[in-house]
């Protein structure tokens, strides 16, 4: 498996960049025609869609709430984690481009300092589902960034050589990524070009993360099995974590991310201790 990893990303161009540079560059020249540039307009021109889409999805709201928490790069790894052991060089992948992720969603977010849903519209007005989240951080959506920046990972790791492959297994992981971003939107927690963006945002990171595992190399200790141990610490870091969420708020996602660390924390700790 990780043989075809390497193999894929090797192929993989810098032109593959022009695509989300091109989507972004219209939806800035969409907003300047709607004379939406400013933070009003940004909000006013999305009010009818935000409405419409967020009543739709929060009549799936346990649905909605429960693959909202894919957002969490903590739920959304800890279903990957196998991955360690069968392919490292993801994980080097995953490892850069949530970096380079975390770092994209912080600038953005305050130098568009575009106001929550909450802090806008009557709170009445909408469904809010789980925390109420308010300040001036909406644009881009950070859990639509972590969701496209996993999934951009995954999407070239994993692509078939076939082009009928290749255009279903694309498409598939778009539209799974719009799925569980859209949910930020049924929640009420952003705009749909928040989680449109952030979507954008989110693939650049993955590429990004992958061209510099592969070129830089920083991750290469990850196939060493002598470095398990740090990973069964983080292992049971995340295994902490992830009970702490289920105390907080018993969400059935917290309990399959947590089965899915404890099974990769078994095998990881079985592979070392036989080394």
């Amino acid at each position: 498996m990780n043989t075809k990893v390497i193999i894929n990303y090797s192929r993989l161009k810098l032109s593959l960049f022009l695509l989300p540079l091109c989507l972004l560059t219209a939806i800035v020249l969409y907003l300047y025609i709607q004379d939406s540039l400013s933070v009003h307009g940004y909000i006013q021109i999305q009010k009818n869609s935000f409405f419409f889409l967020n009543s739709k999805i929060s009549q799936f709201s346990n649905t909605a709430y429960n693959l909202t928490q894919f957002g969490d790069a903590l739920i959304f790894l800890s279903f990957l984690t196998l991955l360690i052991f069968y392919a490292p060089e993801v994980w080097g992948a995953l490892l850069s481009a949530t970096l380079i992720s975390a770092i994209f969603s912080n600038l953005l977010k305050q130098m568009f300092a575009v106001p929550r849903p909450a802090v806008v519209f009557d709170n009445n007005s909408f469904v809010i589902i789980g925390r109420t989240l308010s300040g001036n951080n909406s644009l881009p959506s950070g859990h639509s960034i972590t969701v496209f920046t996993i999934l951009t990972v995954l999407l070239f790791a994993f692509m078939p050589q076939k082009l009928t492959y290749k255009m279903l297994w694309s498409f598939l992981v778009v539209i799974i990524g719009f799925i569980l971003a859209f949910t930020r939107v049924g929640v009420g927690a952003h705009y749909p070009l928040d989680v449109i963006t952030g979507g954008i945002v989110g693939y650049i990171s993955g590429l990004a993360g992958i061209f510099i595992s592969q070129q830089y190399k920083i991750w290469h200790w990850i196939n060493n099995k002598k470095y398990y141990p740090i990973f069964i610490l983080l292992l049971l870091a995340g295994c902490i974590a992830i009970v702490n969420n289920i105390l907080n708020e018993n969400l059935i996602i917290f309990y399959c991310a947590l089965a899915s660390l404890v099974v990769s924390l078994y095998k990881i700790t079985s592979v070392y201790v036989k080394k």
